[in-house]
């Protein structure tokens, strides 16, 4: 059983950063593949990144490329998202997952076949 730990969060302006992390514990953390996920008030689940487990592949939904970076430290059980050019569209509460299939099987596998795991949520409100 793998347990997800999301930090970071909180209220920022639009055009700011935040970073967010995910502490792992109970699992081989390198061998999980990791997302981020996040869901907006009234609005459904979507996937935002993934990276693989030895962190050389990276997938993004097309609405957070060139603004987001995903990274993994595996020597901390840690995987991070650094938000640029934040939005008022990207306020949403923020999960981190964790997978024993591909990056890019959690990139377009979601919601059919979602992650093996779930962290509790992080909120991000960007303000205008």
């Amino acid at each position: 059983q793998v347990q997800l730990v999301e930090s970071g969060g909180g209220l920022v302006q639009a055009g700011g950063s935040l970073r967010l992390s995910c502490a792992a514990s109970g699992g081989t953390f390198s061998s999980y593949t990791m997302g981020w996920f996040r869901q907006a008030p009234g609005k459904e689940r979507e996937f935002v990144a993934t990276i693989s487990g030895s962190g050389t592949f990276t997938y993004y939904a097309d609405s957070v490329k060139g603004r987001f970076t995903i990274s993994r430290d595996n020597a901390k059980n840690t995987v991070y998202l650094q938000m640029n050019s934040l939005k008022p569209e990207d306020t949403a509460v923020y999960y981190c997952a964790a997978s024993t299939g591909t990056a890019r099987g959690m990139s377009t596998g979601y919601p059919s076949k979602g992650p093996d795991y779930w962290g509790q949520g992080t909120q991000v409100t960007v303000s205008s």
